[in-house]
């Protein structure tokens, strides 16, 4: 009834100013909380120089973005899962994307609430002053602001996916070096090391997620633990079934080099079989553009002078 009694003029105001004070809200919250740590740290300095010596700490760059996850972790507050199911669901999809910090579902979910509210008031602004209080403008209001709650998360999907290929299609060249560098005496911990420096500059991904392998396990971490984590931070299932292996291997003592070789040669069955099963595809893929593109133009190109020939023999 409040809608329908006021005007779209009168609606425009409430919704510019609805949007200046999220904003004004946001960078008050973040320059107090700056301030806060400026003031801090002047305390600090103020005091004996024993005293300082002991607790004055560089800043850390954490430290320097401490203003935006506190805004961050706000936002999300509406959106966090309720479950610890659904956030380890969660955190687990992020560190497939390649986001593995502590804070990385608290920035998720504010930047999909970000999006959402900025995509609903922009999308406001715009149609409702076009097309009033109408189906037409709330259709595109409602669509605009759909897409902006769901577009964070299609692109941690985009991202996850390009981040799997990327480890999918460099996974042979590191798991062959591995059993030529196993072969040849070194040990598993070793052997990825060597790994990672010799894939660091065209294999990033697969580089970093065994050169964080090395270092759990250099920090104490068992070799089972690490692997496992490795399997499930990854979300590949060749990798899941390489680490299920290289466990199996280290739990019954049986040689790393032999379950190396078999899970290679296993990995280059398989893709073959993919590539042969994409070739046996590409028949019936090519239908729809050849129906579509090509044999349209072969028709013009066939049948348009024998018809321009017929209509001039029956208009003369």
């Amino acid at each position: 009834m409040l809608f329908a009694m006021l005007g779209i003029s009168d609606l425009i105001p409430f919704i510019v100013f609805a949007g200046f004070v999220f904003a004004v809200w946001g960078i008050l919250s973040m320059i107090s909380q700056r301030n806060s740590r400026a003031q801090e740290r002047l305390a600090r300095m103020s005091r004996p120089a024993s005293l300082a010596e002991i607790d004055l700490q560089p800043e850390k760059k954490e430290d320097r973005l401490q203003g935006i996850m506190d805004t961050a972790k706000a936002f999300s507050k509406p959106l966090m899962p309720q479950t610890e199911l659904e956030q380890s669901a969660l955190k687990v999809t992020l560190a497939n994307a390649g986001f593995r910090s502590d804070s990385a579902i608290s920035v998720y979910l504010g930047l999909r609430f970000a999006s959402f509210v900025l995509f609903s008031l922009t999308s406001a602004a715009i149609f409702i002053p076009k097309y009033g209080l109408t189906f037409g403008g709330l259709k595109w209001v409602i669509i605009l602001t759909g897409i902006g709650f769901y577009l964070p998360q299609v692109i941690l999907w985009w991202l996850k996916r390009k981040r799997q290929l990327a480890i999918f299609l460099s996974l042979p060249d590191a798991l062959d070096l591995l059993v030529v560098c196993v072969e040849s005496g070194l040990g598993l911990d070793a052997a990825m090391r060597k790994v990672c420096d010799e894939m660091k500059v065209h294999a990033k991904v697969i580089a970093e997620e065994l050169a964080l392998c090395n270092f759990q396990m250099q920090v104490g971490r068992p070799r089972r633990e690490v692997l496992h984590d490795l399997g499930v931070r990854t979300g590949v299932d060749d990798v899941r079934s390489l680490a299920a292996i290289l466990i199996q291997a280290d739990r019954f003592g049986s040689s790393i080099a032999q379950a190396l070789r078999v899970q290679s040669d296993s990995m280059r069955t398989r893709r073959r079989q993919i590539a042969e099963e994409k070739a046996a595809k590409t028949a019936v893929q090519l239908i729809f553009p050849l129906v579509l593109f090509i044999f349209p133009g072969i028709f013009v190109v066939l049948v348009g002078p024998a018809a321009i020939s017929i209509m001039q023999t029956m208009l003369k």
